[in-house]
């Protein structure tokens, strides 16, 4: 098919690749695969030769998985390569040993990325509101995003499943963190002039994502998209991760959330209740989509 892009999301914890019909805006395949880009990245500045090493096999998988050649397609990368000392150093590894050509993208640009996947994403699952607030938990920053009319407010926060969870390892301060996030947060909802208390709370990402797959009965290895999306999630149901996280063995909870996951669902779990508590919202309503998709639809539209 000569209507195929294929867009690679590279985040700090996650490698994920997309193959979409860009004529009739519609997924054809899809790839993902845990490559922790951000382990050690807190006590070294860098991004490790193992972490770069996982990339380019997973660029190899996906390739012969999906059938593409990596030169050709639409590759960002976001918050980790965003903080590393070594960014540079690293894109050309991945250039050199896989043809991927990674661009990093700010997080303004990931936040109207991921808003623009949302939109879709909320059309398809025949959500109708025009205002909401979007929380996207990255590995290496999070983000929230105030959708308002025509207009968007968005905040990118330093902190993520992964970055939170190796300095809490590191100082074991992780609700000392939380608490003063909190206030980072307040401060950026204290700017806006007026109230986003009737808005749906919309969260995408690894963490929202695997909740609502398991309330719903679903494991890493029958995980369902088009049943997780548009899930609601209420504060009971991050209890009952976190309750479940404490009650289950290590291999019970590889096998239910996959590997490479397991040790940031609870910091992940934390944080999204912390978006709960201060946004001051009831439920929450999960969409699968993300950056990848938001790259497609926006490729996709450049070629109208």
């Amino acid at each position: 098919m000569k209507n195929e892009v294929i867009t690679i999301d590279l985040g700090s914890n996650s490698f994920r690749v997309l193959k979409y019909d860009y004529l009739n805006f519609k997924i054809i395949d899809e790839y993902h695969q845990v490559t922790g880009l951000a382990d050690g990245l807190i006590d070294s500045g860098i991004i490790s030769f193992e972490a770069l090493n996982r990339v380019v096999e997973a660029l190899c998988i996906a390739k012969d998985k999906l059938n593409f050649n990596p030169n050709n397609a639409v590759c960002v990368t976001t918050a980790a390569m965003r903080k590393a000392k070594n960014s540079n150093e690293a894109l050309e590894y991945i250039v050199k040993n896989s043809g991927a050509k990674f661009k990093i993208i700010d997080a303004e640009e990931e936040a109207r990325l991921t808003l623009l996947a949302i939109k879709y994403a909320l059309k398809r699952e025949k959500i109708d509101t025009q205002n909401f607030t979007l929380l996207d938990i990255g590995g290496g920053s999070t983000e929230l995003t105030i959708s308002f009319e025509d207009k968007i407010y968005t905040k990118s926060f330093d902190f993520g499943i992964v970055t939170m969870t190796q300095k809490a390892l590191k100082d074991g301060k992780l609700f000392e963190d939380l608490r003063n996030q909190e206030l980072v947060i307040k401060e950026f909802l204290a700017t806006l002039d007026f109230s986003i208390k009737d808005f749906p709370f919309i969260a995408t990402a690894g963490t929202p994502t695997t909740i609502a797959s398991i309330k719903l009965g679903y494991s890493y290895f029958n995980y369902d998209k088009n049943v997780v999306n548009g899930t609601i999630l209420d504060i009971e149901d991050l209890e009952n991760s976190l309750k479940l996280l404490k009650e289950k063995s290590l291999e019970e909870l590889v096998a239910l959330v996959g590997k490479g996951r397991v040790e940031y669902l609870e910091i992940g779990t934390y944080i999204y209740r912390l978006f709960f508590n201060v946004l001051e919202k009831s439920k929450s309503i999960v969409l699968d989509d993300g950056l990848r998709e938001g790259v497609a639809i926006d490729y996709a539209l450049s070629l109208k």
